[in-house]
């Protein structure tokens, strides 16, 4: 699904990735942990796009299509989610319109028509009920006055509406307190399958309790320094990450 060769980036004339090779299969889910400043949430914005990164060499190939050219939007509706380590407030639009337009405006990118009212509706009902949502919580502004877990609840929820095909999630437990850590790993959890992958970006193992990942992989200094499977997690917690250098 998602193919990564020899990617190198820099923001600012300071080069931060040097040389990521990681290959994302459908169905899977891969930790990328590291300590501060190895690079972890440069790769997920580089694979998301934001703008500020320079890519300087390598590809990052979804589907057998070269993202390189296409804006953060265009990803989005080739299937890239990307959940924010602090997401932002928007006054006055509502979680339920504002998941409407993303989706409608996918669908539109890919050459498909806006979803009929009563099927959008019934997918957000569906949708709540599985993840446990309040109706009440869908005609809140978005994110304001939001708890940390119910940011991350919001998140989960437009993941499962706008259903990508690989899903990023970025330190998405930074600050969070058990129950909302509980939130977000049973929302990935309900919404993996055969079809779609996810990444976890994380400085801790706690997440890895309650999202097993497949495959760990360890950052350090820019390059991807061990892989392994889930136990790799727990040595980390165990060992630091100074071993590893």
């Amino acid at each position: 699904m998602l193919e990564i060769k020899n990617l190198h980036a820099k923001v600012e004339d300071k080069d931060i990735l040097k040389g990521i090779n990681l290959n994302v299969k459908a169905g899977e889910v891969h930790a990328i942990m590291g300590p501060n400043g190895s690079g972890k949430s440069t790769l997920s914005s580089v694979i998301a796009g934001k703008e500020e990164y320079e890519v300087t060499d390598g590809e990052i190939i979804l589907d057998n299509i070269d993202l390189d050219d296409m804006a953060p939007e265009e990803r989005a509706h080739k299937g890239i989610f990307m959940s924010f380590q602090y997401p932002v407030e928007i006054p006055g639009v509502t979680v339920t319109n504002f998941i409407k337009t993303a989706i409608n405006e996918t669908r539109k990118a890919n050459g498909k028509e806006e979803l009929p009212a009563k099927d959008m509706l019934k997918k957000i009902r569906e949708t709540a009920q599985l993840l446990e949502i309040d109706r009440k919580f869908l005609s809140r502004s978005l994110n304001e006055g939001f708890s940390g877990g119910e940011k991350k609840r919001n998140e989960i929820f437009q993941m499962a509406m706008l259903e990508p095909k690989l899903a990023i999630l970025d330190e998405t437990d930074s600050g969070l307190d058990i129950d909302a850590l509980k939130v977000v790993a049973n929302g990935v959890n309900k919404l993996k399958s055969d079809k779609n992958a996810v990444i976890i970006i994380t400085h801790y193992q706690r997440l890895l309790d309650y999202i097993v990942p497949d495959f760990v992989h360890v950052l350090h200094d820019g390059k991807i320094v061990k892989s392994g499977g889930k136990e790799l997690a727990h040595e980390l917690e165990a060992k630091g990450y100074d071993w590893l250098k």
